[in-house]
């Protein structure tokens, strides 16, 4: 397992790899620990620099799924929500072939992912088009929302 740190406009991101895969990316993480010269990591840090800038708008890595099968499906879709858009809970439920009631489940599936930012659940948004909840809190939701695409909120 290898782990990087590194700043962003978002904050402290910690980014872990292992058997060639990017396995998670934590917020809030302090510039500590040590420094893998990774090429994987590498990588990473350039694709995740360049979302920063404006200058890409889909990440081409090789992730880990370690989920269930309905968290993976969920994941999986996210990673189709186009760059700059959001999408409902109960929408991304109607995506997935399930009836719209089942929501909060892709709520919870949602929540568990562990690569935020390059799978990207903070393009889910209530029904209604409010800011729900966001392991990384709402303000660096909203971030990476207006990010994305500035008149968006």
């Amino acid at each position: 397992m290898s782990t990087r740190w590194m700043d962003s406009p978002v904050g402290g991101l910690r980014i872990h790899t292992s058997a060639g895969l990017l396995t998670a990316i934590e917020f809030d993480a302090e510039p500590k620990g040590r420094f893998d010269n990774d090429p994987l990591l590498n990588r990473i840090e350039v694709q995740l620099n360049e979302y920063f800038a404006k200058e890409r708008t889909d990440f081409d890595l090789p992730l880990a799924q370690d989920g269930t099968e309905f968290q993976v499906k969920v994941w999986n879709q996210l990673r189709k929500i186009p760059y700059g858009q959001t999408m409902s809970y109960s929408d991304m439920a109607r995506k997935l072939g399930y009836d719209a009631g089942i929501s909060r489940a892709v709520g919870v599936a949602n929540g568990a992912n562990p690569i935020p930012i390059v799978v990207p659940c903070h393009r889910v948004v209530g029904a209604d088009g409010t800011l729900t909840g966001y392991s990384g809190g709402i303000e660096r939701k909203q971030a990476l929302l207006t990010l994305e695409n500035p008149g968006l909120f």
